[in-house]
């Protein structure tokens, strides 16, 4: 490995966010779950969800939309509920889903720099309800227009980037969360992909 590919690798590994997680509920389209992995990568999610309960599970994602950003995460798949909601658990501290509800809460007035996992769902449906019951909230993106959803690609990146934006200011972009063996699994991992 040259070190200017070492170093870009290194770079990219400090900056990964391990207590941030996307999961994508029964997701249809795969050039959604691209860009929703694009973007996972852009703020420096190493971990993303993938629940399947009522569709296929997904061989393949869209690659023009992702830009080859599967291969840089760590992609769960899952087609039992409970299960996917049991490894989250082991992970992260809170579930929350989008969700239009009258509990539902401001996605500005969040909490984002905890270990915190962001459930989106169908592209027609939503998130299902037994997901809902599961999670601890729900929230919602604020919008003033008439049509009161995004497509789950913008969504997700908007929630994202709150995420971020929160995340940044509160300093943990410069300590690196991944290491040990970790560390050394997604170094040897990384050398051998094309950049």
């Amino acid at each position: 490995m040259t070190p200017e590919r070492s170093e870009r690798l290194t770079n990219v590994l400090n900056k990964r966010q391990l207590n941030l997680t996307v999961v994508l509920e029964n997701v249809a389209d795969p050039h959604n779950i691209s860009a929703v992995m694009r973007t996972c990568d852009a703020v420096g999610i190493q971990e993303i969800y993938i629940l399947n309960t009522v569709i296929p599970r997904h061989k393949k994602w869209g690659a023009k939309s992702s830009s080859s950003a599967s291969k840089w995460l760590t992609i769960h798949q899952f087609t039992d509920v409970q299960s996917c909601f049991d490894a989250l658990r082991k992970r992260y501290k809170k579930i929350y889903t989008t969700h239009l509800s009258s509990d539902a809460v401001d996605l500005h007035d969040m909490n984002l720099t905890e270990e915190v996992a962001l459930v989106f769902g169908n592209e027609h449906s939503g998130v299902s309800e037994e997901l809902i019951a599961l999670a601890d909230g729900n929230f919602i993106i604020p919008q003033v227009g008439i049509i009161k959803s995004l497509n789950i690609s913008v969504a997700c990146a908007v929630s994202l980037y709150e995420a971020y934006r929160q995340k940044n200011i509160a300093g943990h972009y410069n300590q690196p969360q991944v290491t040990g063996n970790e560390l050394a699994q997604l170094r040897e991992q990384w050398g051998f992909l094309e950049l």
